[in-house]
């Protein structure tokens, strides 16, 4: 027989087309109702099936004959395929079956839990170092606090002088002081009167924005000028470090408010204890000066001119205006007030920001609990120094 030969036919064979033959219809993708009726009846009789397949290994009678399982009754599932002569699932809704059947696959990975390092006690020196660092920061005090206080210490002695030194540049000092019992006169011919003028203008100018032609230009009453140009020249100094201390002082002032502002907030008893400490301060420089100045007024007003003026520039004579205006006993009576008004109001803020217990918060029964803590930390430290173990 050749390639060319006609294939005998075979007359029991049935001669369909392809499309039609159901050998072919398996390849067909199921109707969802029939792949959703299938699973459950393939699941039911999982068992079945798996006992069919068993049945010709381990040799059974009537195992290899594929009539026998016919013969059986009810038609079961062979390798897969549907009973009743139904055709096969899908390829993937017999996968998906599979991969349901099999459960879920374990994990090749399993990820820590987030409290599994807790578990996990660190070194000894460690929980020490952590304990300290935590007891520190338990008891450090916040920092702006403590700066704002040091501001309001180191300021208000500042502030006080500069507001003692302003009350005193005034005329009205300056009349006290003209009217008043046993003020030298003048011996070439001003009278109160004239002084309180003449003086007036000169106090005027330490505190206005004037030029020096505010004194240069004054005359007296025969047409002369009143202050010769040296004269105006140290007043224009002089007006110089007034303004700077002012301006000085009212910078400390605002910064001094701020201060206050936030103490009150954010402190309790900031503000008492940053005045309490400026007014000690405010006591201790102005017992030292005046100490000084006691000692020797004439050394003392020399320095303090040294310090802000060139030498030759605040030296007059005594017929000049300015020391018939302002003669010794002027100068001395000045930083008598000036004192005086700094330490009375220094010592009123000591008295009224003194911390008792009422001011600090604590009642007797608390100040004492604060004093036995306080000695008992003492002789614990103590103890532990004899012992020598290390502090804590």
């Amino acid at each position: 027989m050749t390639e060319k030969s006609p294939i005998p036919k075979d007359p029991d064979a049935d001669i369909h087309d392809d499309g039609d033959e159901p050998a072919f219809e398996w390849m067909k993708p199921a109707p969802k109702s029939t792949a959703a009726d299938a699973r459950p009846a393939r699941a039911a009789d999982g068992d079945q099936d798996t006992s069919a397949k068993r049945m010709p290994q381990e040799g059974r009678p009537g195992a290899g004959s594929a009539s026998g399982a016919v013969a059986g009754g009810a038609a079961r599932p062979v390798d897969g395929q549907p009973a009743g002569g139904q055709q096969p699932e899908s390829r993937a809704d017999r996968k998906a079956a599979e991969a349901a059947e099999a459960g879920p696959e374990p994990a090749l990975f399993a990820e820590p839990l987030p409290t599994s390092a807790l578990q996990v006690r660190p070194p000894e020196a460690e929980v020490e170092r952590r304990n300290h660092e935590r007891e520190q920061a338990a008891n450090a005090k916040p920092v702006a606090p403590r700066i704002f206080q040091v501001l309001l210490a180191v300021f208000y002695p500042v502030v006080l002088l500069v507001l003692a030194i302003r009350a005193v540049a005034s005329p009205l000092f300056l009349w006290v002081e003209y009217y008043r019992p046993g003020f030298p006169g003048d011996g070439y011919g001003f009278n109160a009167d004239d002084r309180m003028t003449y003086g007036s203008y000169a106090l005027d100018y330490l505190s206005n924005w004037s030029g020096p032609r505010y004194l240069g230009d004054l005359v007296n009453q025969n047409g002369e000028k009143l202050f010769k140009e040296g004269e105006v020249s140290h007043m224009a100094d002089v007006k110089t470090v007034m303004l700077s201390a002012f301006g000085a002082g009212a910078l400390m002032i605002i910064i001094g408010i701020i201060a206050m502002i936030y103490l009150r907030k954010r402190s309790t008893g900031g503000i008492r204890r940053g005045l309490f400490a400026g007014s000690i301060v405010t006591l201790v420089l102005i017992l030292g000066l005046g100490t000084l100045a006691a000692l020797g007024w004439q050394q003392f007003f020399t320095d303090f001119h040294h310090i802000f003026f060139a030498n030759g520039t605040w030296t007059f004579a005594l017929d000049d205006t300015l020391i018939r205006l302002f003669p010794g006993q002027y100068w001395m009576d000045s930083g008598i007030a000036i004192g005086a008004l700094v330490f009375i109001t220094a010592l009123l803020t000591l008295i009224f920001t003194w911390p008792t217990r009422r001011r600090r918060g604590l009642s007797p029964k608390n100040e004492a609990a604060a004093e036995g803590a306080a000695k008992a930390e003492d002789a614990d430290a103590e103890a532990r120094a004899e012992a020598g173990a290390p502090e804590k």
